[in-house]
């Protein structure tokens, strides 16, 4: 424990305290990332938070920047939600089991988080293709398609929400 508070001062002096608001900022953006790899929480939608927050305390980045770095954060929260559904339709499976992948995908994300998640597409892709061909082989076949199109949109996430994060710091930088 420090007694004497001028130590303490001397410590801190010339170390700037970063605006809370601005930490808060940087704390959502970085979450955005994690979370675009860990599907735990809607990561896309924290870094778009970030963003925000950032430029409401700082005025930074200006209109056009910020209007990009939105439309990048809007179409990350797109592929969040929709990229499981549309990894189960391209592989093949119709749009009611694509839709059921889906949700079973965002159950799965909630009951055990990201295994949940490919879990819950693959295993609902690998029944209904069963069912339909009744052929194991076939299931096997379109769920490995569906899931690595889920993992794709991992991929495709990180990417976008991690661009958000390096663009911010720069903004902050300059």
């Amino acid at each position: 424990m420090i007694r004497d508070p001028t130590i303490l001062a001397s410590l801190i002096r010339g170390v700037p305290i970063p605006d809370p608001f601005v930490a808060v900022a940087f704390a959502l953006l970085v979450a955005g990332v994690v979370f675009s790899v860990i599907p735990l929480l809607p990561g896309p939608v924290l870094s778009v938070a970030g963003v925000l927050v950032y430029w409401w305390e700082t005025g930074d980045p200006g209109w056009l920047a910020l209007t990009v770095l939105l439309a990048v954060g809007v179409a990350a929260v797109l592929v969040d939600w929709l990229g499981g559904t549309a990894a189960a339709k391209g592989s093949g499976v119709s749009t009611r089991v694509s839709l059921l992948a889906g949700v079973a995908g965002f159950l799965g994300t909630v009951v055990a988080g990201p295994v949940g998640l490919l879990v819950g597409v693959a295993g609902t892709v690998f029944l209904a293709s069963v069912i339909r061909e009744r052929e194991a082989a076939a299931g096997i076949r379109t769920a490995a398609y569906a899931t690595a199109g889920v993992l794709g949109t991992v991929v495709v996430q990180t990417l976008l929400t991690g661009s958000i994060l390096v663009a911010v710091v720069v903004i902050a930088l300059l």
